[in-house]
């Protein structure tokens, strides 16, 4: 498979993985406590974890260069 293809299977896959994302961290958040500091500790959890799920399609998008 050429690195360009490889790429463009990522993207998509990134995209689609984010949209996904977005919507169930925005649907749990209505169940998470209205107190500040867990709404802080949520927020800042869900805005920093979407990126190790997409680690290991990114080191395959890279695969061969």
């Amino acid at each position: 498979m050429s690195a360009r293809f490889r790429k463009l299977i990522g993207m998509v896959g990134i995209l689609v993985f984010l949209m996904a994302y977005v919507v169930a961290a925005a649907t749990l958040s209505d169940r998470v406590p209205k107190t500040w500091w867990v709404q802080v500790v949520y927020f800042s959890l869900a805005g920093v974890l979407w990126g190790v799920p997409l680690l290991p399609l990114i080191g395959w998008m890279n695969r061969g260069r």
